[in-house]
């Protein structure tokens, strides 16, 4: 394997988190400062910490569950298990966990914090889709994710702005208490407001990232299996095969669009709000690549 360190993607990482940790700051001064009560402050510091410490420690069994994958044996699907096992061994990684999800949408997704604690899900569709060059080069792609170590930054990025969400929907709830200097009102509307921009800041990081970290783990999986042709031809066939799914399967995995290798669209504002940079250029990337190894 031919694997180069990604420092672009790792310096968008750093400051990712960078940005993230002043975010923390001043979610959590505003809401010391706006949320009276040592019981209503309470619960929020519990609420944040108890849900940071669940997000890191079983990010990839939450995931997994919140998107119906189920933990597959070798015994039930041999083929996608070596697959996996052999792509895993020449990215020089421990072999991941191998989920599947019964669904009707080509898709695939790596989820966990760390390396040594990853899964790897594939749906159904996606199997009776692609052949096997196709899904090597999908299952390499994800793997990719799990080496460039850029699962763990995104799940913080998304576990804050889901909290700042829940702030700005259930406000009333956090806000329950009078403020210090007594209108409860207004301070509810500080905070509820300061959880608005902290989610939309959220989520455009969210979006930087995620669009770059596409690249590099398409790039990452040409260097795993060596043949970016593979990976392209599979992400053409995904994209044709998106418009032909129900729309109820692509509602219902529309929440994960980050995780995946190419998003669920809806319509304009899904294509120009997507986490994922444009099919096209991905292939156009693979194809250069391509060119590059046929070179030497």
């Amino acid at each position: 394997m031919n694997w180069q360190a990604d420092w672009g993607l790792r310096f968008r990482m750093f400051l990712t988190m960078f940005l993230l940790f002043a975010l923390y700051i001043v979610f959590a001064g505003v809401m010391t400062a706006y949320i009276a009560g040592g019981a209503n402050l309470l619960v929020f510091a519990m609420l944040f910490g108890g849900m940071s410490l669940v997000q890191y420690y079983f990010s990839d069994t939450l995931t997994l569950r919140s998107m119906g994958a189920k933990t597959v044996s070798a015994d039930e699907y041999p083929q996608l298990h070596g697959s996996v096992e052999r792509l895993s061994q020449q990215a020089d990684l421990p072999k991941p966990k191998v989920a599947v999800m019964d669904s009707n949408v080509p898709n695939a997704f790596a989820t966990g914090r760390n390396q040594k604690n990853a899964a790897v899900a594939v749906t159904t569709g996606l199997m009776r889709t692609l052949d096997q060059d196709e899904l090597d080069g999908v299952i390499a792609h994800e793997l990719a994710h799990v080496k460039n170590r850029d699962m763990m930054v995104m799940t913080f990025a998304s576990l804050l702005a889901t909290i700042a969400f829940m702030i700005v929907r259930w406000g009333a709830f956090f806000g329950g208490g009078q403020s210090r200097g007594g209108k409860g009102g207004g301070g509810i509307m500080v905070a509820i407001l300061v959880s608005l921009i902290v989610w939309i800041i959220s989520y455009l990081l969210i979006r930087a990232l995620s669009r770059y970290r596409e690249y590099s783990a398409d790039r990452g999986a040409a260097a795993i299996t060596g043949n970016p042709s593979a990976l392209a031809s599979a992400l053409m066939k995904i994209s044709g095969q998106m418009d032909k799914v129900p729309k109820e399967d692509m509602r219902e995995e529309a929440e994960m669009n980050a995780f995946f290798i190419i998003p669920i669209k809806s319509g304009i504002v899904g294509r120009l709000f997507s986490t994922h940079p444009p099919t096209e250029k991905r292939i156009e990337q693979l194809r250069g690549l391509e060119r590059e190894m046929q070179s030497f």
